[in-house]
């Protein structure tokens, strides 16, 4: 997540808040700091900071939970970086003509991701379930106060429902991506249980319904039925995604991912200040692949579990940008691979069929097909292509180094991608 993008990477000012907020004011000690014991204060702290940064208005019961707004700030950041990494357009950059439709599985009363989602991007619009009525209502009326009916639909369903019913109560053909954040606990018991284990208080006041809290089985099981949905669905949502409250459960879902035959993944947490940490899990059916900051994410995570780099760097030392991109592009050119270089921007784009640089390939071609490479690129179609791949150029100043990137944008074998990595070093570097 690039963090230059997140308004809270510090620590909220409550002193500055409550000058601009004369509602949360009353809740500011003397030494500037909250109460978050108080369930009336941290309820406040969390509408006030939606005027203020969001311009959105917010009524929240006092008998729901109520979501921390940095805390799920992070959470629409991150998906935006797994959207605009994963374009159709390969630019790893913000597309603003791109429309982008989401489901929010179990909105809550504030319907605080669609909200959110909306005031930061004006090409998002959202579909938001729940099974509560309380929360529906509230959602509803959360939505209508900021005049975003039309980007956002508050739908009810039933725990028998499927939890992404794309065919039934959402009646749509495909979303980009789908999030949530499921209840934690097995039980009441183990709720209470996991109360009363902590050395100290819990740092704020939890007004959650047990609906909201609990379900069977935790959210290891609402998450892996989020899984087996997707199984059914496949690349009907590019990014099925859940927010997570143990780190634990992130490599019992990433195991059951990987049983399944997955490899298109992503992990990462979302830190705020000292106090607060969530995990998230992000998996796609389809082939366009995340940067590796977007994708690996929790540091200290197995490595084993790591979703494979999308991305392969190496230096090239006492060398001019001009020389090794004319390099690139004329062995890039030689094989029958689809390429353009930019040489002003010295990056290229390209995509294959199928291993096309081995020696096998190289002598097939030789002796079968000689001086037909144009045709054969002619037949490359990126949709189906097995490898997409980006390479830059970056002038180190200081080392006199030529830094030259490969990033993996599109294919599901990670073979495949070493293979042209190696290829393309051992070209550049004249072995």
């Amino acid at each position: 997540m690039k963090s230059a993008r997140n308004i809270y990477r510090e620590e909220v000012d409550f002193t500055a808040l409550a000058l601009q907020s004369p509602d949360f004011a009353k809740y500011v000690r003397q030494n500037g700091q909250l109460d978050f014991s108080n369930p009336s204060a941290v309820r406040q702290l969390t509408i006030s900071l939606l005027q203020r940064d969001f311009g959105l208005k917010v009524d929240l019961p006092e008998d729901r939970l109520c979501p921390p707004v940095p805390n799920r700030l992070n959470y629409i950041l991150w998906l935006q970086d797994l959207i605009d990494t994963t374009g159709t357009k390969y630019s790893d950059q913000y597309d603003p003509g791109r429309e982008v439709v989401g489901l929010d599985i179990g909105t809550g009363c504030c319907s605080i991701y669609p909200l959110l989602g909306c005031a930061s991007q004006p090409r998002w619009k959202f579909v938001a379930t729940d099974i509560d009525d309380k929360n529906i209502q509230f959602a509803q009326n959360n939505v209508l106060k900021n005049g975003l009916e039309s980007r956002i639909r508050v739908i009810k369903t039933e725990p028998s429902d499927p939890l992404i019913p794309l065919d039934t109560k959402i009646s749509l053909e495909r979303l980009d991506f789908t999030m949530c954040n499921p209840p934690f606990y097995e039980s009441q018991d183990e709720m209470v249980a996991s109360a009363e284990a902590k050395a100290r208080p819990p740092f704020s006041a939890c007004t959650g319904a047990e609906v909201e809290m609990v379900t069977p089985g935790g959210e290891i099981a609402f998450v892996s039925r989020m899984i087996e949905e997707s199984l059914q669905l496949q690349t009907r949502v590019q990014w099925f995604t859940t927010m997570l409250g143990k780190l634990s459960s992130v490599s019992v879902i990433v195991e059951k991912l990987i049983e399944r035959k997955n490899n298109n993944y992503a992990v990462t947490e979302f830190v705020q200040g000292t106090k607060t940490r969530r995990w998230a899990v992000a998996w796609s059916w389809g082939d366009l692949r995340p940067t590796t900051d977007v994708a690996r994410g929790i540091s200290g995570f197995p490595k084993h579990l790591l979703p494979f780099p999308s991305e392969v760097s190496f230096h090239i030392s006492n060398a001019s940008i001009d020389a090794i991109g004319h390099k690139i592009d004329a062995e890039l050119h030689s094989l029958p691979i689809k390429w353009v270089w930019h040489h002003a921007m010295a990056t290229g784009v390209g995509f294959a069929m199928e291993n096309v640089w081995s020696r096998q390939a190289r002598r097939k071609r030789q002796q079968q097909q000689k001086g037909n490479t144009d045709a054969e690129k002619e037949k490359i179609s990126e949709d189906s292509a097995a490898l997409g791949f980006k390479i830059q150029l970056k002038q180190k100043a200081v080392e006199k180094d030529v830094e030259v990137l490969i990033r993996w944008l599109k294919g599901t074998d990670s073979v495949l991608f070493e293979s042209f990595c190696g290829m393309l070093k051992r070209k550049v570097e004249e072995r």
